[in-house]
């Protein structure tokens, strides 16, 4: 999601040591922590307003971006980050949350209520479905399509009409989580943006209940300084490796990370 930095929404501050920070760093992020290695970093366009990110079934990296006049959906070889394919939303669509699923892509807009649809490889639309509400974050569980609306709920949809199949109240300690963004679905867990925080929500994709924070506040601390809107969104599982791959809108930096369960 885009906007103004709305610094009220911010969750309480605590503290904690993270693996690959360099020592305690204020965190924004409650519940249990999930620790997680850096095993490598990658260059990123500090231009891209970075709204989704996901992996093909063939291994090529999709980026999709944000901004009005400025939203693009883009292709890229991983790693390596050679270009592949750069297509250009409408002026009046605001990029959000992306998913590969079934030789698609499926690429949310904020604030228009259309779902774009594209082939794969090459990018080319073929169709687009309406919804109601924003669109914020997108993933699948390889059957249907779920997207998150910055509320504490996401969205079950059927990727051939966009119809609404079920929803999943999302909690953390017997609360509701609400600024759920860009979203990730591994082997029954949902990984979650919350915004406008630099924290990833684990999320049993069963029971909705949040299992635990990555804090990305250390991975923030080691570039330059970044504009206030500039909060860590975009989540991808890589396959051959097992890592996750996330990054921010306005960062220089892909970050490759080993989790460490539970």
């Amino acid at each position: 999601m885009a906007g103004v930095l709305d610094l009220a929404r911010h969750l309480p501050v605590v503290l904690l040591l993270l693996l690959g920070a360099a020592g305690p760093v204020a965190a924004s992020c409650p519940g249990p922590a999930v620790a997680y290695e850096v095993v490598a970093r990658h260059d990123h366009d500090p231009t891209f307003f970075t709204q989704g990110l996901a992996f093909t079934a063939t291994g090529t990296l999709l980026e999709g971006t944000g901004r009005y006049g400025r939203s693009l959906l883009t292709a890229r070889t991983f790693p390596g980050g050679e270009a592949l394919v750069r297509v250009p939303l409408a002026h009046h669509h605001f990029g959000e949350g992306l998913t590969a699923l079934g030789g698609r892509a499926y690429q949310l807009t904020w604030k228009a209520g259309e779902a774009l649809v594209h082939d794969l490889p090459g990018l080319e639309r073929i169709a687009s479905h309406a919804y109601e509400g924003d669109g914020w974050g997108l993933t699948h569980d390889g059957v249907h399509l779920i997207m998150s609306d910055g509320s504490h709920e996401l969205a079950f949809r059927d990727p051939q009409d966009f119809s609404l199949v079920g929803r999943l109240a999302v909690h953390l300690g017997g609360r509701p989580l609400e600024g759920l963004n860009e979203l990730e679905y591994v082997a029954g867990t949902l990984y979650a943006n919350v915004w406008p925080t630099d924290c990833i929500a684990r999320i049993d994709a069963a029971s909705g209940r949040v299992t635990g924070m990555l804090d990305l506040a250390p991975l923030r601390a080691t570039m330059a300084p970044l504009a206030p809107e500039a909060v860590a969104n975009g989540i991808a599982f890589h396959p051959p490796s097992g890592h996750l791959l996330v990054t921010g809108k306005l960062w220089p930096r892909l970050f490759e990370l080993r989790l460490y369960t539970p």
